[in-house]
C-alpha cells in the first residue's frame, strides 16, 4: 500500500464535495462583511480632511460600531440558535446593507457614529451565523480548515477595500463608494436564498455526503440557558481569549490605512497597494491556521494539541510587529505587520472553532455570540485608548505595537488554563 495513503481524505473525496459550496458562500459574505466594514479605515484621510476630525473623534465613530457589535454578536448568537444559519444571515445582512448605504448620507460625526453603529449591529451576525453554518455542514475533523478558509474572506475584502474605493472616491465621490459598494450585499442575499439549505434537506448532498457530515457522535440540539452557559469555564476560555485578541484585529483594521498614510507619506492613490499586499499575506495566514490543525488532527493528534500548538506557532510569528515603527522601509513593515496579521488569522480560525469542539450544536451559536460580545467589549476599549494615545504622543505607535505582540501568548496561556484538555464542557 501507498504509505502517502490517507483514508480519511480519500473517504472524503469520495463521499462527495457539495459542503464546500457553502464554504464558498460563507467566503463571500465574510469578505463582503469587510469590505462594508473597512471603509472607514481606507478613507481615513478623505473623512478628516473634510471634516476635521481629531484622532479622539474617529476613535469616537469606531467605538460606536463596536458598541453595536458587542451588543448585536450577542443577540445574533441566540437568534442564529433559534431559527438556523439561514434566516440568521439573512437578517443579519439586510441590516448592515443598510447601515452600510446609510453612510453616504452622512454629514457629521453623529451621523457617521449612527451609520456605525447600524453597521455593527448587523455584521456581528456574520460569525454566530457562519460558525452554525459549518457546525452543520462539517464533521470536527474539518471544522477547522472550513472555518479557516471562509474567514480568509475577511482578508479578501480587506484586499479589495484599498483598491477598489480610492478608485470609487477618485471617479465619483466617498459618498458614491458607499452606494456602489452597497450592492454587494443585495447579491449576496440572493444567492444565499437560491443555494443554502440544512445538508439533510439539500438535493445536492449525497446520502454519503450527508453520511461524512454526521460521523460525530449525535450531541443534544436543545436550548441551553445563557446563564448556564456563563458559569462554564470552557465559555471563559472562548471569550476571554476573544477579548485579548479581537482589540488587535480592529487595531489593525480601522488604523493601519492612517498609520501607512501618515508614517510613510503616502496618499489615496499609494497607500492601497502595500495595504493590500498586508491583507494578501493574512489570506495565507487563514487557510494555513485552519489546514495545520486539520492536518495534525488528520494525523492522529488530539484536537486539544492541533488547536495550541497552532495558536502558540501563530503567537511566536506576531512578536516582531513591536519593532514595527522603527522600519523606515515601507515594504519592510509590510513584510512585519503582514506576519502579524496573518498570524492572527490563523490563531482566529482555531479559536474560533472551539465552542464547536467542546460544546453540544444547541449551544455553539450562544457560545460564539458570548464571545464576540466580550471580545468587542476589548474592542472599545483598544478603540478610545488608541484614540487618546495617538492624540498624547503625536502619532506615535509604539505603545500600540507592544500590545499587539504581546495578546495573543497571553490568550493562549487563558485558554490553556480555562481548558487544559479541551474536554466536553459540562452543560
Amino acid at each position: 500500500m501507498d504509505q502517502n495513503f490517507n483514508p480519511a481524505a480519500a473517504a472524503s473525496a469520495k463521499a462527495g464535495r457539495y459542503r464546500w459550496v457553502i464554504v464558498a458562500l460563507l467566503f463571500a459574505a465574510t469578505a463582503v462583511n469587510y469590505i462594508d466594514r473597512q471603509m472607514i479605515g481606507v478613507l481615513k484621510p478623505t473623512l478628516v480632511a473634510e471634516f476635521g476630525w481629531s484622532e479622539t473623534d474617529f476613535a469616537q465613530i469606531v467605538f460606536w460600531f463596536q458598541v453595536a457589535y458587542a451588543i448585536g454578536y450577542i443577540g445574533f448568537g441566540r437568534i442564529v440558535d433559534v431559527v438556523g444559519a439561514k434566516l440568521g444571515y439573512t437578517i443579519a445582512i439586510v441590516i448592515w446593507t443598510a447601515g452600510h448605504v446609510a453612510h453616504g448620507f452622512a454629514t457629521g460625526l453623529v451621523s457617521f457614529a449612527a451609520a456605525r453603529f447600524g453597521l455593527g449591529v448587523g455584521e456581528s451576525g456574520n460569525f454566530p451565523a457562519g460558525i452554525r453554518a459549518v457546525t452543520d455542514w462539517f464533521p470536527q475533523r474539518e471544522r477547522a480548515y472550513a472555518i479557516g478558509l471562509f474567514n480568509a474572506g475577511a482578508n479578501v475584502g480587506a484586499i479589495i477595500t484599498p483598491l477598489l474605493v480610492p478608485a470609487l472616491v477618485l471617479w465619483f465621490d466617498w459618498r458614491a463608494a458607499f452606494f456602489i459598494t452597497g450592492i454587494f450585499g443585495v447579491a449576496w442575499l440572493v444567492a444565499w436564498w437560491l443555494i443554502y439549505r440544512h445538508p439533510a434537506e439539500h438535493p445536492r448532498v449525497s446520502p454519503a455526503e450527508l453520511a461524512w457530515i454526521q460521523q460525530d457522535p449525535a450531541d443534544p440540539v436543545e436550548q441551553i440557558g445563557w446563564a448556564k452557559l456563563l458559569t462554564v469555564r470552557e465559555t471563559w476560555a472562548y471569550a476571554l481569549g476573544k477579548f485579548l485578541i479581537d482589540p488587535v484585529w480592529w487595531f489593525f483594521l480601522f488604523w493601519l490605512p492612517g498609520y501607512l498614510f501618515e508614517r510613510y507619506d503616502m496618499d489615496l492613490k499609494t497607500f492601497g497597494l502595500p495595504l493590500a499586499a498586508i491583507y494578501l499575506i493574512s489570506d495565507g495566514g487563514s487557510i494555513f491556521g485552519g489546514w495545520m490543525s486539520s492536518r495534525l488532527i488528520k494525523a492522529g493528534r488530539t484536537p486539544n494539541f492541533a488547536r495550541k500548538a497552532t495558536m502558540f506557532l501563530c503567537a511566536v510569528a506576531v512578536l516582531p510587529i513591536w519593532f514595527a515603527q522603527s522600519l523606515d522601509s515601507v515594504w519592510a513593515a509590510v513584510f512585519i505587520i503582514g506576519l502579524a496579521t496573518a498570524a492572527h488569522q490563523a490563531f482566529s480560525a482555531n479559536l474560533y472553532t472551539l465552542p464547536s469542539d467542546v460544546f453540544p450544536r444547541g449551544a455553539v451559536g450562544s457560545v460564539v455570540g458570548i464571545g464576540g460580545t466580550v471580545g468587542a467589549l476589548g474592542g472599545m476599549g483598544m478603540a478610545l485608548f488608541t484614540g487618546y494615545i495617538l492624540d498624547k504622543t503625536g502619532g506615535s505607535y509604539e505603545v500600540l505595537f507592544a500590545i499587539c505582540a504581546s495578546s495573543y501568548l497571553l490568550a493562549l496561556a487563558v485558554v490553556h488554563i480555562l481548558s487544559p484538555r479541551l474536554a466536553p464542557a459540562a452543560v
